[in-house]
């Protein structure tokens, strides 16, 4: 049986996105990619992010005749959703959504950065200025899992597979911002730091 919390945690999965953590930038970015792609129109919700809104453009009203009965372009104006094709309204909606789901993936902090802005491109690339420009940040990061592994060990009373999932997500986590060890290393980590019983 499972405990409440897993239960909170896995129906909150698809209906809410991953917060972001500062120290851990790159993991953030790849799983709000892979979220917004698992939604309905995430391919749209994906362009939105990475090329900008949707443009209306223009539209041509229907041609003219003028006097001597040669067709002339009727007036343009700008296009409203009702001129948009049922494709080019699902682009449109996008845009609404994928600045949703960016601004509750950011911590309160974060997003008094940057709530001004309009488009979900602009969020995101400024979201990725802050945090995956400063060294600083990524410094203290690799410094923080180099420690972890340092002092990793198992825990009495859990498991070895609970340990062994918890040793699995500290080297992923080490790999996600290119720290990469031995093979040799990893497995004399793994099996020295084992409980005797």
């Amino acid at each position: 049986m499972s405990n409440m919390s897993e239960d909170i945690q896995y129906a909150g999965f698809d209906t809410r996105p991953p917060m972001l953590n500062r120290t851990d930038f790159e993991s953030w970015q790849q799983r709000i990619r892979l979220y917004c792609l698992g939604k309905d129109n995430g391919e749209n919700i994906m362009k939105s992010i990475t090329e900008g809104l949707f443009k209306m453009g223009m539209f041509i009203q229907t041609p003219a005749e003028e006097t001597e009965g040669a067709l002339q372009p009727g007036p343009e104006r700008a296009r409203v959703f009702t001129d948009l094709s049922a494709k080019e309204k699902e682009r449109y909606k996008a845009d609404i959504r994928a600045k949703n789901i960016l601004l509750q993936g950011i911590p309160i902090d974060i997003y008094t950065l940057i709530n001004h802005y309009t488009d979900a491109k602009d969020i995101w690339d400024n979201v990725k200025m802050i945090l995956e420009g400063s060294e600083l940040t990524k410094d203290d990061r690799e410094s923080q899992l180099y420690d972890e592994f340092e002092h990793f060990h198992q825990i009495k009373g859990e498991t070895i597979h609970v340990y062994y999932v918890r040793f699995t997500k500290l080297i992923n986590d080490m790999r996600n911002i290119k720290i990469t060890m031995p093979r040799m290393q990893l497995n004399s980590k793994f099996v020295n730091n084992v409980l005797p019983e």
